[in-house]
């Protein structure tokens, strides 16, 4: 699918991408994050933040509800995949982009009133456009 956007390719200083990869279908997933790249002026900035492999949302996820390998259909219906470091890096650096950092953010958050403890792992990112 091919969409106008009202700014020119090469404009963009910064894009921030927040838990919005995870719900589109990992094969649509690289020409996604290529599209974006063509925004980006050179040396312009991807701030990426999403569920990585393992969280307690995809360990939660009850029988019938995995379509693929890590991607998953929530009870309202909405898609959501769980990736790794290593997914993620491809991704960019296919697109053209240079890892400025590359993390998993494990936490560990409890729910005192419930006595829960929850483990939470995101991936968050940055990449930059060269500038040549």
């Amino acid at each position: 699918v091919t969409v106008d956007m009202p700014v020119p390719h090469n404009s963009l200083d910064v894009i921030t991408i927040i838990f919005v990869l995870s719900a589109i279908n990992p094969d649509d997933m690289a020409h996604c994050i290529a599209n974006l790249a063509r925004y980006l002026k050179p040396g312009g900035h991807v701030l990426f933040r999403d569920y990585g492999r393992y969280d307690l949302a995809q360990l939660r996820f009850k029988n019938g509800r995995c379509l693929s390998d890590n991607f998953y259909a929530r009870g309202d219906g909405t898609k959501v995949y769980f990736t790794t470091q290593q997914e993620v890096d491809r991704l960019f650096c296919d697109a053209g982009l240079v890892k400025v950092q590359n993390i998993v953010d494990r936490r560990l958050q409890v729910n005192r009133a419930r006595k829960l403890k929850m483990y939470r792992v995101w991936i968050q990112c940055k990449y930059m456009k060269p500038l040549v």
